[in-house]
């Protein structure tokens, strides 16, 4: 059994299924959870991007230490997003994003 190498390819291809999916996820969902979970798809494909031109693109340490900042970044992203979605639902009593047009007032 031969071994194949895992490249610089393999890598974007998972990136970009995962991106895919995030922006399928926000696009037709509308639970804002999901939304929130399609976003953090988005960011963990950039993440995979980040950590894969750090391994074959000659950018050493700076991928490593951009995808730890994408990491941070969204866990204050999640953080911040559930205080308001819960604040949301205590108000509305839903978080479906199409029911909240009270908003827009």
């Amino acid at each position: 059994m031969t071994m194949v190498p895992i490249t610089l390819t393999h890598f974007l291809l998972i990136s970009a299924a995962l991106f895919a999916l995030g922006v399928y996820a926000v696009m037709t969902r509308r639970n804002a959870i999901m939304v929130l979970m399609g976003i953090e798809l988005i960011l963990n494909s950039a993440n995979i991007n980040f950590l894969a031109f750090s391994r074959f693109g000659g950018l050493n340490i700076e991928g490593q230490m951009m995808a730890i900042f994408v990491i941070i970044l969204a866990a204050a992203e999640a953080a911040v997003a559930l205080a308001i979605v819960l604040n949301i639902y205590k108000r509305f009593t839903t978080v479906n994003v199409d029911d909240i047009s009270l908003l827009k007032d």
